[in-house]
């Protein structure tokens, strides 16, 4: 294994592939029901159009909140984020998806890192029951917030392709691609954050975790 080296350009374009794969589907599906509506003379299908432009902006709108903080600056105006604004925007996230997400997390400010790690944790847990179940997010050590754990269970759950390795910051060639960037970049914004990211599995359940790195 090889520490990955990459240039902040590098890092920057990869991470707006990454929120652009999860836009591009619902603002596709505006477009097309505009068109529908557009062509169509039929009401029942012109209402069924206007509905899915709603629903798919509705969907645009969630994902984009949700990257604003997972991977931006959204939020953080301050040194703190209120997690009450990370539950709002999952949840959101998570409506209409495959899994059904249980916040068991008390309501408090955390350093925005661990609020942008919480939220990073919970997009490789989704990814790890590709065929839907439950996440579950805790945070212990109150305002500390020592360890932050995501665990996803489901039917034909697994550990994303490499996941260990990049939390850690290194893969087999040092460097990676748009598929990678994800548990990469859940890896820095943990050690920025003074906290170490892990992955395990046990059964059809997948626990992603981070604890206080020891000095």
């Amino acid at each position: 294994m090889t520490d990955i080296k990459l240039e902040p350009l590098d890092l920057a374009a990869l991470l707006c592939s990454r929120v652009c794969h999860d836009v591009i589907s619902p603002v596709g599906a505006i477009v097309n029901g505009l068109e529908i509506m557009d062509l169509e003379k039929d009401e029942v299908m012109r209402a069924d159009a206007l509905r899915l432009v709603r629903e798919s902006a509705s969907r645009a709108s969630s994902r984009l909140q949700f990257a604003r903080i997972a991977f931006g600056a959204g939020g953080s105006a301050g040194a703190s984020i209120d997690l009450a604004a990370a539950q709002a925007v999952a949840r959101a996230y998570f409506e209409g998806e495959k899994s059904t997400l249980v916040w068991d997390a008390p309501r408090m400010f955390l350093p925005k890192n661990k609020v942008k790690l919480l939220l990073n944790l919970l997009l490789l847990a989704s990814h790890a029951i590709p065929r839907g179940g439950s996440i579950r997010v805790s945070v212990e050590g109150a305002e500390a917030a020592n360890a932050i754990a995501v665990t996803a269970t489901g039917p034909n759950a697994r550990i994303p392709p490499h996941s260990a390795e990049l939390l850690g910051g290194v893969s087999m060639s040092g460097t990676i691609d748009a598929h990678a960037v994800q548990p990469y970049y859940a890896g820095l914004v943990a050690r920025a954050a003074g906290m170490r990211a892990s992955v395990s599995m046990d059964g059809e359940t997948v626990k992603f975790e981070a604890t206080t790195a020891r000095l």
